[in-house]
């Protein structure tokens, strides 16, 4: 089950909700993670946003929940709207709140991504058979690895291309890992870490979607290859 909510609008569209929360991450001396507010707020429209263009929705609106002070919203806004040019949409509107009546020790914040989507496209759980191709693309990273390592985090323009590819489904992996992520999508089989050759870390959190994990038929590989470059990590199913 995909970490998002549909909401019938009308026959023809259906609403998707998607949201992330980052807690102690920031700018404040309690913070676990020290990193800009405008960073913060990136990665997590990053999630939300992602959750939604996966399942084939166009986001259209952003709501942020702002636990860290007036004083950084404009930051917050800031990495939003770098998130947007990322994806190459900037028609996405913006609201939210911010708590002002009192100070927290550690910064939070909270986003949701509102998206809008054909009626009759299917969230489909996929069926293994041996024509299926598995990829990883990006690495999952977490916590200061994000920053230290940024060159393996899957930008957000080659995910969009990717969900664009014809026969493509795609899902973000998230802080349940990979294994999660591969369960979610296949109904006939169980992807355990003795039956799936990878190597990348199979358990390991994603943080804020740092990867996707994108499945699609062996005659398109060289396709997902030629967008994908060095963020391209093949899964093989030996069960």
């Amino acid at each position: 089950m995909r970490d998002l909510l549909l909401i019938p609008l009308t026959e023809k569209e259906n609403l998707v909700i998607a949201s992330d929360n980052s807690g102690s991450i920031g700018m404040k001396d309690g913070d676990e993670v020290q990193v800009p507010y405008k960073t913060v707020a990136y990665y997590s429209f990053r999630v939300a946003v992602m959750e939604c263009i996966s399942a084939g929705a166009e986001p259209f609106a952003v709501v942020v929940q702002n636990f860290c002070g007036d004083e950084v919203w404009a930051e917050l806004l800031q990495g939003i709207e770098k998130g947007m040019r990322d994806l190459g949409k900037m028609d996405i509107k913006i609201t939210g709140s911010t708590e002002s009546n009192f100070a927290l020790n550690q910064s939070a914040i909270g986003i949701s991504v509102l998206a809008k989507r054909m009626a009759n496209k299917k969230i489909d759980t996929l069926t293994y058979d041996t024509q299926t191709c598995i990829a990883v693309i990006g690495s999952p990273l977490v916590g200061q690895e994000v920053m230290a390592k940024e060159e393996q985090v899957v930008p957000m323009s080659v995910f969009r291309q990717v969900c664009a590819l014809e026969g493509v489904v795609t899902i973000p992996v998230g802080s349940k890992g990979i294994l999660h992520e591969l369960n979610t999508l296949f109904e006939n089989t169980s992807f355990t870490e003795e039956n799936v050759d990878s190597t990348l870390p199979l358990l390991k959190s994603s943080g804020p979607s740092t990867c996707f994990v994108a499945v699609f038929p062996k005659e398109i590989l060289h396709k997902i290859k030629a967008v994908c470059s060095g963020y391209f990590h093949e899964i093989n199913y030996t069960g």
